[in-house]
């Protein structure tokens, strides 16, 4: 089956200084664009990993320089030296979002760490960007690893008949992450060949955020995906302990996610701010309203008490009944 492309796909992997989506850094990032005529085009990027500090308008207060630990060198092969006069991703990222615009993405892994990680740098860098609005993803380990659990070096293999050289390279890897799929197509009959189709068979399980901290329930709600309140709505939960967002917003959790947590605290606060106007806007209205006029049994029964006629003319709440 070949791969059917109602718009580019950019295949992408990246390079890091470590795991972990909040803390660590691209140090190399690589795309490869598939036309829907099957022409590519490529880009690669060092990118010199930075702390960046912002001013709300956006300008940059203050820029530190992160070390590429060894750990990481042993794994990708690239050294602080390598980097040291590359630009940072705050300056090449227009160069990407452009490359990348009006396409899909496709990456091996790439949707538990690449796409997540990707989108943690465009925040982090002022660049307002929601990846998951703006394109399809698809992950060739997904379908991989539900036909043979390997390692992508094991996947190229079995699928390409070829040894992955240079493995850990963002260019080498990217590339071969295409081969790959397009061979998947070929070779499995249950693969779908729309970005969509296939968008929904590599998405193992659906996720609110791109770090898999937050999903949803059966009617569509964001819920929980880890911690004491896994599987319980956030809304439910900030509604009744509006700390457990502070917390959340100060721990080590991914930007996106802080934003997404952020709109739904936003909603319940406007919520409750609406509610307490109407509460006090009726309240209001009842101390100013006019009593109802007394009914003619009420009249006589004033006119029998106190021997006075009464007579039952309308009453505007004003004048006195005695």
């Amino acid at each position: 089956m070949k791969l059917q492309l109602t718009r580019p796909l950019v295949f992408f992997d990246l390079e890091t200084t470590g795991v972990n989506i909040s803390a660590d850094r691209i140090v190399e990032i690589s795309l490869v664009k598939q036309m829907t005529d099957g022409c590519t085009e490529s880009k690669t990027w060092r990118v010199r990993p930075v702390n960046v500090v912002l001013s709300p308008s956006g300008e940059v207060l203050h820029e530190e320089t992160i070390p590429i630990p060894e750990s990481a060198t042993a794994v990708h092969h690239i050294t602080n030296e390598d980097v040291a006069n590359c630009k940072t991703f705050r300056e090449i990222a227009p160069d990407v979002l452009s490359f990348i615009q009006d396409c899909d993405l496709a990456g091996y892994n790439s949707n538990h760490f690449d796409v997540p990680m990707l989108q943690e740098e465009l925040l982090r860098n002022g660049f307002k960007v929601d990846l998951k609005k703006a394109h399809h993803f698809i992950d060739a380990f997904v379908i991989f690893q539900k036909h043979t659990p390997r390692t992508l070096t094991a996947a190229y293999l079995h699928y390409c008949g070829k040894n992955l050289e240079d493995a850990h390279s963002a260019n080498a890897d990217t590339e071969a992450t295409r081969e790959v799929l397009l061979r998947q197509l070929e070779v499995h009959s249950d693969v779908p060949s729309t970005v969509t189709e296939l968008e929904q068979y590599t998405n193992l399980q659906p996720c609110a955020d791109l770090a898999g901290r937050l999903g949803y329930n059966d009617k569509g709600e964001i819920t929980f995906n880890f911690g004491k309140y896994k599987g319980r709505t956030v809304r439910e939960i900030f509604s009744s302990e509006s700390s457990y967002y502070n917390w959340m917003m100060d721990g080590d959790f991914p930007l996106y996610t802080k934003q997404i947590i952020t709109d739904i605290m936003q909603e319940i606060r406007a919520t409750r701010k609406a509610e307490k106007a109407a509460s006090k806007a009726d309240e209001s209205a009842k101390s100013h309203a006019i009593p109802p006029a007394p009914t003619k049994e009420q009249l006589d029964m004033l006119n029998k008490k106190f021997g006075k006629k009464t007579k039952s003319k309308p009453y505007d709440g004003q004048q006195s009944l005695f």
